[in-house]
């Protein structure tokens, strides 16, 4: 599995509920935090309802 890295670069004010709980759920806290999770369609779905608030990185193997 690919591995990336998530890093939070937006405020999640003014997000949704359902946004928020995303973020709760990948593991982000704060502005420029950063978590490295496996890429998995479930963490895929995640990551693309929330890809205006976060910045995501691929990482070598």
């Amino acid at each position: 599995m690919t591995k990336v890295r998530l890093t939070q670069v937006r405020s999640k004010n003014g997000a949704t509920k359902k946004q928020i709980a995303n973020l709760q759920s990948l593991g982000l806290r704060r502005i420029n935090h950063s978590v490295e999770l496996e890429l998995n369609p479930v963490s895929q779905g995640m990551i693309n309802k929330v890809l205006h608030l976060i910045k995501v990185e691929e990482l070598s193997k």
